[in-house]
């Protein structure tokens, strides 16, 4: 007994009853390549202490089903288990984990903070001038200030591979505090070893392969939802996903277009043609060497 044909399929009948299709792949790659949209690249990952800082990749590792937006259930499902592949997490205890490898903080930026790439800049702003490290007291008082009341806590930390190596420490309690005592340590060349929690993410090659197959991702600007002409070619029946990930007003949203569907295929072509930043190529430039 024959399948019954996807909602994308019968969306698709319909749109040709309608004349609202597309008259070949071609003509839409084509039609999709002539969109004037105000396409820009994908920002680069920031060399920063600010965790919240660059796109939340972490977000993919654990990325709820409704964070898929689109009209066809099992369109978002596909584009949602491609995507769920393309981040790791691993999660691991260390014994020994030295103060002065933190290089890192979970919270956002202060104002006068933003540009901080080591915790040494952070340290020597206005914000942390009232912290006064110049004996082993003050030294001992500043980590009892920003870190776990209990010494046998141990330390939240996370790592990302798009990040580099550098530790983030996940903790709010005075980041001021924890970002002078690190400074001085360093300086001093104090050892001070803690119990640690690591929670580690990488971005997978292979799901990165597995999505390029599967999949056009591609970045596009806030404006595109309200073109009358790019809209005109997405609902002319043809599946497709919708993925808002980076955080800052104004993002561009990614769209997923399935390549076994010639017109969604054609579409992502014409759109890479276009302008549309390529979003499995910006990950690419952000995995390890």
């Amino acid at each position: 007994m024959p399948l019954p044909p996807s909602l994308s399929t019968r969306l698709s009948s319909m749109a040709r009853r309608l004349g609202l299709a597309p008259r070949g792949h071609d003509w839409l790659t084509e039609q999709a390549a002539r969109l004037q949209l105000p396409f820009a690249p994908l920002p680069a990952m920031p060399d920063s202490v600010w965790w919240p800082d660059g796109a939340p990749l972490q977000r993919l590792a654990d990325l709820p089903r409704g964070a898929l937006s689109g009209p066809v259930q099992e369109d978002k499902a596909c584009a949602h288990a491609a995507l769920c592949a393309l981040v790791r997490l691993e999660e691991r205890e260390l014994s020994e984990f030295d103060l002065r490898w933190i290089d890192g903080l979970g919270t956002r930026p202060p104002l006068d903070a933003q540009t901080c790439r080591r915790l040494e800049d952070y340290a020597a702003t206005p914000v942390c001038r009232g912290i006064r490290l110049i004996s082993y007291k003050d030294f001992t008082r500043a980590l009892q200030q920003a870190l776990p009341p209990q010494p046998t806590d141990a330390l939240h930390l996370r790592q990302a591979s798009w990040r580099g190596e550098r530790y983030f420490h996940d903790g709010e309690r005075d980041p001021a505090a924890l970002a002078c005592a690190v400074a001085y340590a360093r300086r001093r060349g104090l050892t001070m070893h803690f119990r640690a929690r690591l929670s580690e993410y990488r971005l997978s090659r292979c799901g990165l392969d597995k999505l390029d197959r599967s999949h056009h991702v591609l970045a596009m600007p806030v404006e595109t939802w309200s073109d009358a002409r790019f809209m005109r070619l997405l609902l002319a029946g043809m599946p497709y996903a919708r993925l808002s990930l980076l955080r800052e007003p104004g993002a561009a949203e990614f769209l997923l277009l399935p390549r076994q569907h010639e017109a969604s295929d054609a579409l992502g072509a014409g759109l890479r043609q276009a302008g549309a930043a390529d979003v499995i190529g910006w990950l690419r430039r952000l995995l390890p060497a």
